[in-house]
């Protein structure tokens, strides 16, 4: 995406509304003004101007201006805000009026953001932290992105990046003083007291149980028992919907269906997943298949039974699994241990989403602590991580690949941020934009 051209777009939510915003960035947005909206409003403060075509001169729409001078905007270009009346004719009305000046087109999905980011506003860590948060749907979704894309990480991974360059340079040092054995000894080793000092913050960064991620991306429940143990109905229960089909026929759920909950601020992902018995069918035998495969990538499975005292099938690990004791409403009185509850009472399923709430906190952890969120994130630490480890084991008389090393490394974490050539994952990181953004 070239810079050259001016570029504009509704940045609010399409459709009706009060009040909608259409962005226009570039070197031609003076002139979008001047021509549709004069006067240009002093830098940063708020105007109400006549709206009007820019070639009929007809008027659109009484409106408020906001212009941004380069390079104080979020583009780091000229900028400048209509905030046009929500209805669809007047938006309609005031894009038709900017696409009729010359230079001006609409922009890509994710443009204004890259924009941002090729103008230093941004690093790439940051833009993703944004892509979260427009996607956020949960609290904690929301404060995990809002830190990311205040630049929580970007400070970690940089602060990480600025103690492998100093660790680099005395590397270099014990190159460059070889001939002095003492000088050159001694900034080795304090190379390799630091570089041993950051691997073990970066392996404990890595190995936190993706907390960052089932955060991002959600908590993963499954819903697994034998046939007619309730799944569904526990389903629609916890999601106040009909989202599957409750039958007492045995083998009506074929796939796996799922919903998303909010439980106390925390994404939830909760599965229903066919009946778990011996089947003839191809079919549900496919669909049996399908509830394992679940089950075993869940965080967390809840083991349906009437009874309470049928045991999960031994590939579910039990450290991950909850039996409970579903149509409590039928047998009230039953074995300790398994956590009773109906979908037709209501009964225990207070308790129930708080058992899953708290298993979901306990894996997510602190929510104040940067959380890795990305997989693109963790393959450049774990990059970093086999660098770091060769320099700290391979042989000290190859003091250039050691050095090498380092910049491998350091390399690897510039890439995160955007410190570094990253021109193959740009594409991928903007696409996830909406238009406008």
């Amino acid at each position: 995406m070239a810079n050259t051209s001016t570029i504009y777009a509704l940045s609010s939510g399409p459709g009706r509304a009060g009040v909608a915003v259409i962005r226009v960035s570039g070197s031609k947005a003076r002139e979008a003004v001047e021509l549709m909206a004069a006067p240009l409003p002093k830098p940063r403060l708020a105007a109400f101007r006549t709206v009007v075509h820019p070639i009929s001169g007809e008027s659109l729409d009484r409106a408020v201006i906001i212009w941004f001078a380069a390079p104080l905007s979020e583009t780091g270009e000229d900028v400048a805000e209509f905030q046009v009346h929500g209805g669809t004719a007047v938006v309609r009305a005031v894009l038709q009026g900017l696409g009729s000046i010359p230079g001006l087109r609409l922009a890509e999905p994710g443009e204004f953001a890259r924009r941002a980011f090729e103008h230093g506003k941004l690093d790439l860590a940051e833009v993703e932290g944004l892509a979260d948060l427009v996607d956020a749907q949960t609290e904690a979704q929301r404060r995990q992105a809002l830190a990311q894309a205040s630049g929580s990480l970007s400070r970690l991974y940089e602060g990480w990046r600025g103690r492998l360059i100093e660790a680099l340079a005395l590397a270099e040092a014990a190159i460059d003083f070889s001939d002095e054995v003492d000088v050159s000894v001694r900034a080795f080793e304090d190379a390799r007291l630091r570089v041993a000092r950051l691997r073990d913050e970066i392996a404990a960064h890595l190995n936190d149980g993706h907390r960052g991620e089932i955060l991002r991306d959600g908590f993963r429940v499954a819903l697994v028992g034998p046939p007619n143990a309730g799944k569904s109905s526990l389903l629609n229960a916890l999601a106040r919907r009909d989202a599957a089909i409750v039958s007492a026929e045995a083998g009506t759920t074929r796939d796996v269906i799922e919903v998303r909950l909010d439980l106390h601020g925390l994404p939830v992902i909760v599965a229903d997943t066919a009946g778990i018995r011996d089947a003839s069918g191809a079919v549900e035998r496919e669909g049996i298949r399908r509830s394992m495969s679940t089950a075993r990538s869940a965080d967390l499975v809840l083991w349906l039974t009437e009874s309470g005292l049928d045991s999960p099938p031994s590939e579910i690990s039990r450290e991950t699994t909850v039996v409970v004791r579903s149509k409590a409403d039928l047998a009230p009185d039953g074995p300790n241990g398994a956590l009773a509850v109906s979908s037709v009472t209501g009964t225990g399923l207070d308790r129930l989403t708080q058992e899953i709430a708290a298993r979901a906190a306990d894996v997510v952890g602190r929510l104040d602590a940067p959380a890795l969120t990305q997989q693109r994130h963790r393959a450049r630490l774990e990059q970093a991580i086999a660098a770091l480890g060769l320099f700290l084991e391979g042989p000290t008389r190859d003091l250039e690949l050691r050095a090498e090393d380092l910049r491998t490394a350091a390399h690897a974490l510039g890439r995160i941020t955007g410190r570094v050539d990253v021109e193959d994952v740009l594409d991928e990181i903007f696409g996830r934009f909406c238009i406008g953004k």
